[in-house]
């Protein structure tokens, strides 16, 4: 099987999230976002119909989040998905606001943003506003697993480093983070740990925080780059 990471296109939004959720629901630390972020289930077709509509609006909304698939060039199947926003500009304050999770209310809205504060907490704390890629999603379909599709993805988001020479940021999954290593991700020395009794879990998840850093940084690691305040590679 031979992948190619394209845009995902206004069709192809309930395909291209078929592979995001079977790829979340077959991974532990997936199956738990999808449960506090979608506590009412993600498989009803009521679900699924305003899901693709939130999509829609969000993508005609959102200047800087970019939504790429992974396909089989052999059947045109869509295998995977790639989900990042690419700040190539300095953002204001207002910019970066963190406008929480407007889907739920009361205790799971409560539940979800303690889930999600700390990663735009510790995103604000690295970068601030200067430019980055964010990387919110890499996930392949189970039923495609093992043939290179999520590799393709990996090396989507190293292409879009040389491209743009900013350092591409993303929260590792604990069972993925080894892959990322291979591929010249330097894992930070901070992480973000979720506790089990807010993850309703038997045990702490502590969450791996991955950079690539481009190659105009001529082998500088992330902490050189913040203490020299953090500069384009032009």
């Amino acid at each position: 099987m031979v992948v190619v990471v394209l845009p995902a296109l206004i069709p192809d939004i309930r395909t291209v999230y078929d592979s995001y959720f079977a790829a979340f629901k077959n991974e532990a630390m997936g199956g738990l976002m999808l449960d506090i972020l979608f506590p009412a289930g993600i498989d009803s077709d009521e679900f699924r119909a305003a899901h693709a509509a939130g999509t829609l609006a969000w993508w005609h909304q959102s200047a800087t989040q970019y939504t790429f698939k992974a396909v089989d060039t052999a059947t045109g199947d869509i295998v995977g998905i790639a989900m990042g926003d690419i700040f190539l500009r300095p953002r204001s304050e207002e910019e970066r606001k963190n406008h929480g999770v407007g889907w739920l209310e009361g205790a799971q809205r409560e539940r979800a943003e303690r889930v999600l504060d700390p990663l735009h907490e510790m995103r604000e704390k690295l970068f601030g506003g200067e430019p980055y890629i964010y990387s919110h999603v890499i996930g392949v379909d189970p039923k495609y697993q093992g043939r290179q599709a999520g590799r393709a993805l990996a090396q989507w988001g190293i292409d879009l480093c040389e491209r743009t020479q900013l350092p591409v940021y993303f929260e590792s999954s604990p069972s993925s983070v080894g892959l990322y290593v291979k591929l010249g991700y330097e894992r930070l020395n901070e992480t973000i740990v979720h506790t089990a009794a807010l993850m309703g879990t038997n045990e702490d998840i502590v969450v791996p925080l991955m950079v690539k850093m481009p190659s105009g940084a001529q082998g500088m690691t992330f902490y050189e780059w913040i203490e020299k305040g953090r500069p384009r590679f032009l």
